[in-house]
């Protein structure tokens, strides 16, 4: 997760277990207009069979997200959109129910349209060797088969409308698209893994799953300067402690979070 820090820097953000395993999160966002929900993303789900949960130290048997959709009077019927920022199992096998011996995978979402950047979805279709195995194989055919899969192609989403502004990053995974939220305080960017948390918001700090990390860090720096001149947030997937910051920028240049927010359940987007 850390690329190529050492680990004497890195353990000062994360404690290892004994497998070299470290506390992450996978999280998404939920935003409520008039009209429609939104949610961004849908975290690692449970649709690991034992083996491989265990393997990536996934704790719960359970499906998280959808729990916590219950915790806020939600069906998994009520959500009407999910972005996708790409197709990497932990952002996006919570699209599916959760693992059972002998079941085909299916979907938990039965109403919602899906938006997906078009080269993110190439991607996922035609994997490169390398990360083969961050995928879910029939994940996108059953996308396709809802009918309801927007594959955006340009620089906006047409099922998302014009006050959603869209960034594109090539550094973690080809076409990572991260979502602007409009916000009176400020804009809000679900970051994924071009900024997955604190840590990572110092520039040369990447990951080993990026396949560019020079022109990663180029991108992050681009997005955090604008950010910052506007007033606005990261809101991080996979920082286990914080969800969301601003960004700060110190005396001596180095971009971290400036306020910051555990888990921000209630703020006013509109």
């Amino acid at each position: 997760m850390f690329g190529n820090a050492p680990r004497p820097l890195w353990e000062r953000w994360a404690t290892p277990d004994e497998r070299n395993r470290i506390p992450l999160a996978c999280r998404a966002m939920l935003v409520e207009e008039p009209e429609r929900r939104i949610l961004f993303e849908a975290g690692i789900g449970a649709f690991f069979p034992p083996a491989l949960r265990e393997r990536y130290g996934v704790q719960e048997e359970e499906h998280v997200l959808l729990q916590n959709l219950r915790a806020l009077d939600l069906e998994p019927t009520d959500i009407d959109v999910i972005v996708l920022s790409h197709l990497h199992f932990d952002h996006a096998g919570g699209l599916l129910h959760a693992w059972k011996e002998g079941a085909a995978p299916e979907l938990a979402f039965p109403r919602a349209s899906y938006v997906v950047g078009g080269d993110a979805w190439d991607r996922a279709r035609a994997p490169h060797p390398r990360d083969r195995a961050s995928f879910i194989p029939e994940l996108p055919a059953l996308l396709e088969a809802t009918g309801r899969l927007e594959i955006v192609r340009g620089t906006a989403s047409t099922t998302l409308g014009p006050d959603y502004r869209l960034h594109f990053s090539e550094g973690h995974t080809p076409g990572l698209m991260l979502t602007e939220v409009p916000s009176d305080e400020g804009p809000v960017v679900f970051a994924g893994d071009l900024v997955p948390g604190r840590p990572w918001m110092h520039l040369p700090i990447t990951m080993g799953y990026d396949r560019f990390p020079e022109k990663l860090i180029e991108e992050k720096a681009a997005l955090l300067d604008d950010l910052r001149a506007r007033g606005g947030r990261l809101f991080f997937t996979h920082d286990p402690e914080v969800a969301m910051a601003e960004v700060n920028r110190d005396e001596r240049g180095r971009f971290g979070p400036g306020r910051q927010w555990e888990a921000p359940r209630r703020l006013n987007l509109g």
